[in-house]
C-alpha cells in the first residue's frame, strides 16, 4: 500500500513528510487514552551526507497541555543519509483526549560536523468522531 503523506517541510535540503493515523485497535475512549501511529520519511536533497542525532517534540492535547519529548536519534537508530537518499520510520503518540497535535525538529550534524536544525512540520491528531 502507498503511504500518503499529508504534510511536509522542507529546511535546507532536508525533507520531513509525515502520514498519520488513528488506531482504534489500540485506543480506549472509555478510559480516556487515544492513540495515533505517524510515518515520517525524511529525504536528503543535499548534496552532502548527513546524520539524524536527536529529535525534539511539542506535543499538545486537546486541553493546551504541552508535552515536550528531547531525545537521541530516531526509534533507536541515528540513521546517515547520503544525498539522494531517504529514511523511513514508524512511531506513535498516545493521548488522553481525542484531538491535539504533534511538530518539532531533528537535530542533524553535516559532514563537517556543523549542527544542522530541519522542522517536523505540524500535524494535527484527531479520533473520529464516535456515533452516539
Amino acid at each position: 500500500m502507498k503511504q500518503l503523506f499529508q504534510h511536509a517541510a522542507n529546511t535546507d535540503g532536508i525533507a520531513v513528510r509525515v502520514a498519520v493515523n488513528f488506531l482504534p485497535e489500540q485506543s480506549r475512549p472509555q478510559d480516556g487514552k487515544w492513540f495515533w501511529v505517524y510515518h515520517i520519511r525524511i529525504e536528503n536533497h543535499r548534496h552532502e551526507r548527513v546524520q539524524l542525532i536527536s529529535r525534539h517534540w511539542r506535543i499538545t492535547d486537546a486541553r493546551g497541555m504541552v508535552n515536550i519529548v528531547d531525545g537521541e536519534g530516531v526509534v533507536g537508530e541515528k540513521p546517515v543519509l547520503e544525498p539522494g537518499q531517504s529514511h523511513d520510520y514508524v512511531s506513535g503518540c498516545p493521548l488522553t483526549t481525542p484531538h491535539g497535535s504533534m511538530e518539532g525538529f531533528y537535530t542533524f550534524h553535516r559532514e563537517g560536523g556543523e549542527p544542522l536544525e530541519v522542522r517536523i512540520p505540524f500535524f494535527p491528531l484527531a479520533a473520529p468522531a464516535t456515533a452516539g
